[in-house]
């Protein structure tokens, strides 16, 4: 297997993927918490919601995607919660927005 023209192990490249994905992730928690840094006035009081619904996401995630690579059947109430994480992110992402835009 290559990449860019030189020849590499299926291992160093599988340990290359994994850091790259490392360090997006790392970086998408940066820009977050820039964002949080930079809306700090506008998001105030809704620190404890936001890390709350973070944990839950992640946890889920995490917990979703070691079924997942373990080739574990997904049961339908596992997808619908999974779906209710995300449903209820956005409803936190939509009210923050309303609460920087509507200035309250």
């Amino acid at each position: 297997m290559s990449v860019a023209g030189h020849p590499t192990s299926d291992a160093r490249l599988a340990s290359r993927l994994k850091l790259a994905e490392l360090t997006s992730t790392f970086g998408a928690g940066v820009i977050g918490a820039g964002i949080g840094v930079l809306l700090a006035t506008w998001l105030e009081g809704l620190g404890l919601s936001i890390l709350a619904v973070g944990l839950l996401l992640h946890a889920w995630g995490m917990r979703d995607k070691h079924a997942l690579e373990a080739g574990a059947p997904q049961p339908a109430w596992s997808t619908a919660l999974y779906g209710a994480c995300w449903l209820i992110l956005g409803a936190l992402a939509l009210y923050a927005v309303a609460r920087v835009v509507l200035g309250s």
